[in-house]
């Protein structure tokens, strides 16, 4: 008990370098959204000049991308979980080759070779949240672990509002292949910077002598803990939902509502990076003022969100009309970024800090092999066959064209916000005894 306690005691770095830590590490986080979810606003001139189909845009937005981020986060978060392992350089490197690998993206001539390289953007990124999790989590007390993990997940509502802003009006005015390279190179020089300026915490003192936990008794640590899986379900079937209605929202009021690639860019960047950043504040925030009484609101308010939050991206799909759909987008985009602060700092709350960085890689591959690897992929096909139409037998299914087809597949996602919601809700019976429980130990 006393190793354990000397083990987890908090670095002594001020309360100035620690918010300078995860300001950084929001900045590094925006990168790493605009990055990946750049292709989305771009997916329309790119399915034009490549002669594409929405199973293709779906594929690689989405499978090719995770399949890679999500197996290589687990190595690389057992290296980052080492004692003397310098997290702040691990993540500049990974920074530095997911910039690279976008900016490679504007390059491509054809589909395999621009799948290629949206791979390397996925191999890149895969080493950075797991780490990122594991330092603020060292650094911030458990009482604002939550808002801490908030601002940090700032940057994915913020890194879609600038990828889709400024992706669109790069691709309106200089074309696709420009957009890329914008948005790619500026992660190089931010790699340098965090690479020279990010501080290190002085090393926990027993763990330098202790060697890693091997992964079997990792996982099996963590295959004890329900509310870890729950809390991970009901994320994967939000990052479905959320992954796979994004990759085709700027194609939607493209078809659907006439829109420029600019127009629907500026519109969707501001729109649902506004809201999904007022939402992810609140989400930690209010977790962390709400569960000084009850730690049940980690998991209550990101259920409560996800099932008001499937409703209205339902009624903003069915809109007609740009600004009632942009309106009820908006309200569901911020609903919909609540669970990101309460879920994350959960995951770190439920483990022993020598075992923070594998938790979070096993609880994002959870999440993005779900979500980001299916979600996409099985919209794109789902807005194929509504597009085209099928025959079961002597059976014939006419299409609704590529508009309809498209807004009827983006429908068929919202029930999957019923599971997330079920899901977090049946995480509220097992998260009470099980932070009491880390925290008897820690």
């Amino acid at each position: 008990m006393a190793e354990q306690a000397v083990r987890s005691e908090a670095p002594a770095l001020s309360a100035r370098s620690v918010d300078y830590v995860v300001g950084l590490l929001f900045l590094v986080y925006l990168l790493n959204y605009l990055d990946r979810q750049i292709v989305n606003i771009l997916a329309e001139p790119i399915k034009r000049e490549l002669g594409l189909a929405d199973w293709q845009l779906g594929l690689m937005t989405g499978l090719a991308f995770a399949a890679f981020y999500t197996f290589l986060g687990i190595p690389l978060a057992r290296y980052a979980d080492r004692p003397r392992t310098n997290r702040g350089r691990l993540i500049a490197v990974c920074l530095a080759i997911w910039s690279a690998m976008t900016a490679l993206c504007g390059l491509a001539g054809n589909f395999l070779q621009l799948l290629a390289a949206r791979i390397g953007v996925g191999v890149g990124e895969a080493g950075c949240s797991p780490a990122a999790h594991s330092l603020i989590s060292e650094l911030v007390p458990k009482a604002r672990r939550a808002t801490a993990m908030g601002v940090y997940s700032l940057g994915i509502p913020l890194g879609k509002l600038v990828g889709m802003a400024v992706g669109g009006v790069v691709a309106q005015t200089l074309g696709w292949r420009l957009a890329f390279i914008a948005v790619g190179l500026p992660g190089v020089a931010l790699a340098a910077l965090t690479w020279f300026t990010l501080p290190r915490p002085p090393p926990r003192p027993m763990a330098e002598e202790a060697p890693i936990q091997p992964l079997r008794e990792a996982f099996a640590d963590l295959a004890r803990v329900r509310t870890f899986w729950w809390i991970s379900l009901g994320g994967a079937f939000m990052a479905f939902v959320s992954y796979g209605q994004t990759a085709f929202m700027g194609s939607f009021f493209i078809r659907v509502h006439g829109l420029s690639v600019g127009e629907a860019g500026v519109l969707l960047g501001v729109a649902l990076g506004l809201a999904g950043a007022a939402g992810t504040w609140f989400g930690g925030r209010s977790a962390d003022l709400a569960a000084r009484k009850d730690p049940r609101a980690y998991v209550s308010i990101p259920a409560a969100a996800a099932g008001a939050g499937g409703l209205l991206f339902g009624a903003a799909v069915l809109a007609q009309g740009v600004w009632p759909a942009l309106v009820l987008l908006s309200l569901a985009g911020a609903l919909n970024a609540i669970w990101y602060g309460p879920i994350f700092a959960t995951v770190q709350g439920l483990v022993p800090p020598e075992q923070r960085a594998t938790a979070a890689a096993v609880h994002l591959f959870v999440v993005n092999l779900v979500g980001l690897g299916l979600g996409p992929l099985a919209f794109g096909a789902i807005s194929d066959a509504l597009n085209t139409g099928w025959s079961l037998g002597g059976w014939r299914v006419a299409g609704l064209g590529p508009e309809e087809g498209l807004r009827y597949a983006l429908l068929c996602g919202t029930g999957l916000a019923a599971l997330a919601l079920a899901c977090f809700w049946r995480a509220a019976r097992t998260i009470g005894p099980e932070l009491e429980a880390r925290n008897a130990d820690d």
